[in-house]
C-alpha cells in the first residue's frame, strides 16, 4: 500500500485518537480500583455498621443463644430489663436457657402461651424459708440473730439498691476521643483513649449482671446494674476481673483496657436509663 500525504495524515490522526482513548480508559480503571469507598466503620471500633446493626434486636421475638443473659438481650434490644421480664413472665433472678423463645414486645396472646414454660422455670427456683418474726425485728436494725452485720445494698438474688447514686466516677483516665451521639447509628456512649492494661473502674456501686463477649461489636464487655433505673457498660476490655452476680464498689477495678473488637485500645463506656442510652457526660463528675 502506497501512503500519500493525505493517507498518512488520516492514519496518524486515527492512531493518536486510539492512544488517547486507551490512556483515558486505563485512568478510569485505575481510579476505580484505587479509590473504592472504604467500608463504613462504626464508632465502636473496626466492626462495619452493616454487621453492627445485626447485633441490635428489632424483631418481636428472639431465641436465646449460649452465653447470653436477660440483661445482655435487653441491652441489645434497647428495652428495660423489667419490661422484658414482664413480657415473658420471668421473675428474679431471670434465669433463661439456650433455645428459649423470648418476646421483645408486649403481646398478651403470645405471653399467655409462654406462661407454662416460664412456670416450669419458677418451679426450679428454691423456696425461701421465712425466719421467725423476732429475728426479722433484729435484722431491721442492721444485725441478724448472731450479731453479724447485714449488707442491705447488695445481694446476688433479689438485690436491693439505693435508688439514688450520689456520684458517678470516671471509669478510666484518658482523653475522650468520641462523644455521645443521638444519631440512629451514632455513638451510644463515650470512647476514652488509653494504654493496654490501664485500669477500668466501676462508675458506682452495683452488681455485675453480664461479663463476656457474646455481644458482637463490644468485645470483652461488662454490664453493671446500679439500681432499678441505671446500668453502665464497659466494652473492648483486654481482660475481665469480675464475675456475673458479683457486687462491686464505686472505683473498684473491674477490667483492664484493651482493643477486643475495636481498631485501637480504648474504653467504650455507656450508661442506660430504663433501657435507653443517655449521655454519660451528664452524670460523670467534672
Amino acid at each position: 500500500m502506497i501512503l500519500n500525504r493525505e493517507n498518512y495524515v488520516l492514519l496518524s490522526t486515527k492512531t493518536i485518537t486510539y492512544v488517547v482513548f486507551l490512556v483515558l480508559s486505563l485512568s478510569v480503571v485505575s481510579c476505580s480500583s484505587n479509590h473504592k469507598p472504604a467500608p463504613v466503620v462504626d464508632v465502636q471500633g473496626s466492626v462495619p455498621l452493616s454487621k453492627r446493626v445485626k447485633n441490635s434486636l428489632k424483631g418481636r421475638e428472639y431465641i436465646v443463644k449460649k452465653g447470653e443473659t436477660l440483661y445482655s438481650i435487653a441491652w441489645r434490644a434497647n428495652v428495660d430489663i423489667s419490661s422484658l421480664a414482664t413480657f415473658n413472665n420471668l421473675v428474679s433472678p431471670y434465669k433463661i436457657f439456650p433455645g428459649q423463645k423470648l418476646f421483645l414486645v408486649k403481646n398478651s396472646s403470645q405471653a399467655t402461651s409462654n406462661i407454662a414454660r416460664n412456670e416450669k422455670q419458677k418451679s426450679n427456683i428454691p423456696t425461701r424459708v421465712k425466719k421467725p418474726v423476732a429475728s426479722n425485728k433484729k435484722q431491721a436494725y442492721g444485725k441478724n440473730v448472731r450479731g453479724q452485720k447485714v449488707n442491705n445494698k447488695t445481694s446476688t438474688n433479689g438485690t436491693i439498691f439505693s435508688q439514688k447514686i450520689r456520684s458517678w466516677l470516671w471509669p478510666a483516665q484518658g482523653k475522650v476521643t468520641e462523644g455521645f451521639s443521638t444519631a440512629k447509628q451514632g455513638n451510644k456512649g463515650i470512647n476514652i483513649a488509653g494504654i493496654r492494661g490501664d485500669s477500668i473502674k466501676s462508675t458506682a456501686d452495683g452488681v455485675v449482671v453480664y461479663a463476656g463477649d457474646a455481644l458482637r461489636g463490644y468485645g470483652q464487655l461488662i454490664i453493671v446494674k446500679h439500681n432499678d433505673d441505671y446500668l453502665s457498660a464497659y466494652a473492648h476490655n483486654d481482660s475481665i476481673l469480675v464475675k456475673e452476680k458479683q457486687s462491686v464498689k464505686a472505683g473498684q477495678v473491674i477490667a483492664k483496657m484493651g482493643d477486643t473488637d475495636a481498631e485501637r485500645v480504648m474504653l467504650h463506656f455507656e450508661v442506660r436509663f430504663r433501657g435507653k442510652s443517655v449521655n454519660p457526660m451528664k452524670y460523670l463528675s467534672k
